[in-house]
């Protein structure tokens, strides 16, 4: 049994692995995974034994590691073009030839014969290791990895670089190694996992945040929809066209208030604001209960009844000038805890999306065919492709927050209005939401206004910030 003990690790570049607490057992085999720059090679380097550890401890860690990681590759080739400095070598050095790269004193030569026959290496055992393409030398860390009877492999994005036939060649032979020999293994890609593994770690910013039993089906599902948002090409989905929301003036802020103030009863809740919001600038609003921030907010969507009296500036209306509330809110994307509790109609997610067009509660207009096609490319951002027909009343509390989120940006607002969008939420459906509005917020067409209560809480993408306090002022 491998354990790390509230292990913080720093790297070269200065990255940190922070708190790292993990176990893996016997006949576990283990996937490690995360956004780019997460931290996920790190924590198999750290296995591998790199790393400066700055606190905490380490136990069980075999010495006989395979280990296959562009790291590893790196330091190779590294090594072989050190060989061509001139000050030192008399000769041009014509670089290590394959064979003697891969046949090393730990190597079973057997086992590695079979593997070079398999991989269809043969003829390169005699050319330089350095002139191999990306994907012949990832093959040579992969036959030597699999050829020294490791106590435990660690496979940093194995499949990288391999032709299909190798790849599917790698995951038949692992099918064998598997059952004498822990595995650990690094993918960005879920749709590669080999069967064998059984249980996931899911690393962010550091930090080891999730650790999920492949058998514990909801557990995966909701880790594969966080690294499907995190990690997927798939962009913002386009606005209809056919039904868009007139055009403002970019060179004119979306929202300005002038001294405002707001009263309740004999409470002064907000007392001489100034706030501005820029097209495409994104705003996390914090503060605690009872500091304001909702009725903030309604201020600038109209409903607060003190919108009127205050000097409020919104997409080109002077409040209080005869402009419509649906003016306004056509130009808002809207959602918050008390929507949700609202919109428990058993329609289906696909029309939940679309119902966003109409800002309606349930739909109850007919459709276009391009609504419906950008309503089921919301749902492949979100992980739910193949679930548009599914009831919304049926959905978990994440999920549904998801689906209302996609609801209110359908339009491309040029402002999005998130009011505690992840209050009630677990950690993992939390991180889910965060994963979405860090989406929203880069493709850079509707700012965005995060509320929460926790103002170190923050979202990449999001670079402003207010944060109200609770006025002690009862005049």
């Amino acid at each position: 049994m491998m354990q790390l003990h509230d292990l913080s690790v720093e790297f070269d570049e200065g990255f940190q692995l922070k708190h790292i607490n993990w176990q893996v057992e016997q006949h576990q085999h283990w996937l490690i995974t995360g956004a780019n720059g997460a931290g996920k090679s790190a924590l198999a380097a750290v296995l591998a034994g790199y790393g400066e550890i700055l606190a905490g401890s380490t136990s069980g860690i075999p010495s006989n590691i395979g280990w296959v990681s562009f790291e590893a590759q790196a330091e190779l080739i590294q090594a072989e073009l050190k060989k061509d400095d001139a000050d030192i070598l008399d000769v041009i050095s014509l670089g290590t030839p394959v064979r003697e790269i891969i046949f090393t004193n730990e190597v079973d030569p057997v086992i590695a014969q079979d593997l070079i026959h398999k991989f269809e290496l043969s003829y390169l055992l005699e050319r330089a290791f350095r002139k191999l393409s990306t994907g012949e030398s990832r093959k040579v860390m992969l036959i030597r990895a699999l050829s020294c009877h490791a106590d435990l492999l660690i496979l940093d994005e194995p499949f990288d670089g391999l032709d299909s036939a190798a790849h599917t060649m790698l995951q038949g032979h692992l099918i064998d190694v598997v059952k004498h020999t822990p595995v650990v293994m690094v993918l960005n890609r879920f749709d590669e996992i080999p069967g064998f593994i059984s249980h996931i770690a899911y690393v962010e910013h550091g930090e080891l945040r999730h650790q999920v039993k492949r058998q514990d089906t909801k557990a995966y599902d909701e880790l594969y929809q966080l690294l499907h948002l995190k990690t997927t090409d798939l962009q913002v989905p386009t606005a209809d066209t056919e039904n868009s929301i007139p055009t403002l003036d970019p060179k004119k802020p979306l929202v300005k208030l002038n001294n405002i103030s707001i009263k309740h009863t004999d409470m002064v809740l907000i007392k001489d604001l100034d706030w501005c919001i820029q097209p495409n600038e994104n705003w996390q609003l914090s503060g605690p209960n009872g500091s304001g921030k909702t009725a903030l907010l309604s201020l600038i969507t109209g409903d607060h009844p003190q919108c009127y009296t205050n000097d409020i500036y919104v997409f080109g209306y002077q409040r209080g000038n005869g402009e419509s509330i649906w003016q306004i809110k056509q130009y808002i994307g809207y959602v918050s805890t008390a929507l949700q509790w609202e919109y428990r109609v058993g329609t289906s997610l696909r029309n939940v999306i679309i119902s966003g067009f109409y800002d309606s509660i349930g739909l109850y207009s007919r459709s276009s065919d391009r609504q419906k096609e950008i309503a089921d490319e919301w749902l492949a951002l979100l992980g739910m492709g193949n679930r548009g027909d599914q009831p919304f009343n049926k959905l978990s509390y994440g999920d549904q927050r998801l689906l209302l989120i996609a609801r209110a940006m359908v339009k491309h607002p040029p402002l999005l209005i998130l009011d505690e969008p992840c209050l009630g939420l677990d950690d993992i459906n939390r991180q889910l939401v965060l994963a979405l509005i860090e989406k929203i917020c880069a493709a850079r067409e509707t700012s965005v206004i995060y509320v929460n209560h926790h103002a170190q809480d923050r979202i990449v993408g999001i670079n402003n910030y207010l944060a109200l306090e609770k006025s002690s002022d009862n005049s």
